[in-house]
């Protein structure tokens, strides 16, 4: 019998941007993520995608979290041109995981609210992004909230060629960019492979819409390489050395320029400059076996160095200069096992990860001893996070799945030198805090076609350095303080989906409902500072809920075209202090998603190689505001974001045997919008072509 839910589905989100690209890999999409092992998408307990290199190639994504803008479930902001933060189910920052190979990319300086550091993350170095929404603090730990992203790396392909090779192109008009790729891969009697791959990019100014026009200060340079060394020591063992390294140089935080361009009403901020510069390195040693003769049949363990520096350069409106920035450096252990028992297969493993920060701010002539004690966090610092989780899939009956799992928790953070705000001497702060949390999942295999799936999971999340030792800016016109004594937040969250696969449909439809907990909020002390920036700290008084509605699928018309679609509908509020007053007012999250649809019809004809797509994105006036939003002039236009509707069109072929090109028209009524609380519009009207070349 089929699911009622079908003919609502027909009309909602693809499984192009949701599963695999190609109409083989449409259904049964392999990831990891969800359960840290690998598992069809359409059997496991979550709502969850997979976006592959082919998806980022055909739909000419510039950065990693655009190449998450297409998903149900996902807002992605983008502060500045260079700079992207997607939100999932409500929750981005500090609330959402990222991982690189399994690897926390999360430190203990991720802010509150948007930040730039998915942007170091190089697209083209990767085979694919697997994003499982809702909290993942079991099997992932701290900061899985939302959810969680895993970029997965690309790896040889040589194998039993001896060497072979990759050259990308990609030009742009609106986006006045150029990108490109270089990778070499070679082979070693199927023993030992190696992947050698080098990107760069060079962006002018963005181009809005018909009436914003050239954005001006928007444009910047990336340069980026990875080395992946892969060695099978015999047919059950695989171990993997990568290094990767990606550098952003100049990136502009225009909206808070004179560059600015006012939008709807939006404020010009006063800055003359303030560019940021990123690098972030990584280096890891990973062992993965299987079909091992021990306790255990599966197993992987990784060794990690993970170094992320930034640095701001800023000239405010008086001509004052300023430098400031930190580096972290990572160190990262975790082992993880799999073993089938008696009462069902154990998956289990412990992590750990340790920061060292120092962080710096340098006002040139103008500097006070006061200024020497910290950077934008605490200066000699250090934070350690460590976990213990299980997790016990178990075949209830011949339908039903039931996954339970748990995880404990400890992290502590240290800083020997953090600017007392009051009295503007060094204190320290050393704090720890733990956690137990659980989840309860089930998939329920109605018929070969339908899995029905839901649960209940916790999600949690350690106050880190930024949290209790910021010093530094936040939004238009304020200024953030320490807040050292802070205690952890929690989630609960609700959730019940069902997946579709057959005949010529495919589908997913997920509802959910997040309870929350002693969520850290910002909230004004009363107090300026010299430069008559308003002062704000942080408290646990954040109490309240997100819930939401998301729905995909695609429909084969014919055998060479189908239509698919997405949608996302997203509610949430929380308590907070508004003004200085200890009167607590429920409002609703900062940047509200909003209703978001998306429609589009593709055809492909695989013998000739030849593809094409028409699709469309609307999203509904992002006017449900909290305090914050509303005080973030520069970001958001008074009474809200714009509404819009944007059309693209995409098509490829393939020129010869190796040489395929791609070439787009997005924005196809050169529309002037932007996602709701980004630091500029998106671009206008924007042809796009790429060329990839097999060498």
């Amino acid at each position: 019998m089929r699911s009622p839910l079908v003919p609502l589905l027909l009309l909602l989100a693809p499984p192009a941007a949701t599963q695999a690209v190609t109409a083989d890999e449409m259904v049964g999409t392999t990831l990891v993520t969800a359960l840290r092992a690998e598992r069809d998408d359409f059997d496991t307990p979550h709502a969850a995608a997979v976006v592959g290199a082919l998806d980022i190639e055909r739909r000419s994504y510039r950065t990693t979290p655009q190449a998450l803008r297409d998903l149900p479930g996902v807002m992605v902001q983008e502060t500045a041109h260079g700079q992207g933060s997607p939100y999932l189910r409500g929750f981005t920052g500090f609330r959402t995981l990222f991982l690189v190979d399994g690897i926390r990319l999360n430190n203990s300086v991720f802010r509150d609210g948007p930040n730039q550091y998915t942007s170091t993350v190089d697209p083209l170095s990767l085979d694919r992004l697997e994003v499982v929404l809702g909290p993942g603090s079991v099997l992932w730990g701290s900061d899985a909230i939302g959810g969680t992203v895993n970029a997965v790396t690309r790896l040889p392909y040589s194998y039993g060629r001896g060497v072979a090779g990759r050259a990308y192109y990609r030009v742009s008009s609106a986006e006045s960019s150029h990108i490109g790729r270089l990778e070499v891969s070679g082979s070693i009697d199927d023993k030992v492979g190696v992947l050698f791959g080098a990107s760069g990019k060079t962006l002018g100014d963005l181009h809005g819409g018909d009436d914003v026009g050239t954005q001006r200060n928007t444009g910047y340079d990336e340069w980026g390489a990875d080395l992946k060394v892969e060695i099978f020591p015999d047919d059950d063992t695989r171990v993997v050395f990568a290094h990767q390294s990606v550098r952003q140089n100049d990136v502009p935080r225009t909206h808070r320029t004179v560059s600015a361009e006012s939008f709807e009403g939006t404020t010009v901020g006063t800055d003359l400059r303030r560019d940021l510069d990123q690098r972030r390195r990584l280096t890891y040693v990973q062992i993965h076996a299987e079909d091992q003769p021990a306790f255990f049949d599966r197993a992987s363990a990784s060794v990690s160095w993970h170094h992320q520096e930034e640095e701001r350069d800023r000239i405010r409106g008086s001509g004052a200069r300023e430098l400031q920035g930190f580096e972290v450096g990572a160190f990262g252990l975790s082992a993880n096992l799999s073993s089938p028992t008696p009462i069902g297969r154990l998956t289990y493993g412990v992590e750990y990860y340790r920061d060292d920060v120092d962080s710096f701010l340098d006002r040139g002539a103008a500097q006070t001893p006061a200024d020497d004690i910290q950077g934008p966090v605490g200066d000699d610092a250090s934070y350690d996070l460590a976990g213990l989780f299980v997790q016990d899939e178990i075949l209830a009956t011949d339908r039903l799945d039931l996954i339970l799992g748990a995880r404990f928790d400890w992290a502590r953070a240290n800083a020997d030198s953090v600017r007392d705000p009051v009295t503007s001497t060094r204190i320290s702060v050393d704090d720890e805090w733990s956690s137990l949390v659980g989840s309860a999942r089930f998939v329920y295999r109605m018929n070969e076609t339908a899995n029905l799936y839901g649960g209940v999971s916790q999600g949690f999340r350690a106050p880190n350095l930024s949290d209790l030792t910021r010093f530094d800016t936040a939004r238009t016109n304020e200024f953030e303080i320490p807040s050292p004594d802070l205690d952890p937040e929690h989630t609960t969250t609700l959730e019940l989906g069902v997946k579709l696969e057959g005949g010529r449909t495919s589908g997913r439809a997920a509802v959910f409902w997040t309870d929350v907990r002693d969520m850290i909020v910002r909230f004004p002390t009363g107090n300026t500072n010299a430069a008559g920036e308003f002062e704000i700290t942080k408290d646990n008084v954040g109490d309240g809920r997100v819930w939401g509605i998301e729905l995909s699928a695609e429909r084969e018309l014919t055998e060479r075209t189908s239509l698919f679609g997405h949608g996302t509908f997203l509610d949430g509020e929380v308590t907070t202090f508004p003004t200085s007053a200890p009167v607590v007012a429920t409002e609703p999250i900062d940047r509200q998603m909003p209703i978001t649809l998306g429609l589009g019809l593709r055809f492909e004809d695989e013998p000739s190689g030849f593809w094409g797509e028409v699709a469309g994105v609307w999203a509904d006036d992002a006017d449900e505001l909290s305090t914050r939003d509303i005080a973030d002039t520069e970001r958001i236009p008074p009474g809200g974001t714009p509404g819009y509707a944007v059309g693209h069109v995409r098509g490829g072929c393939r020129l010869s045997e190796r040489v395929s090109i791609v070439a787009a028209l997005e924005n196809v009524f050169d529309e002037d919008y932007r996602v709701h609380g980004s630091g500029q519009n998106m671009a206008g009207r924007n042809v796009v072509v790429s060329l990839t070349a097999e060498l």
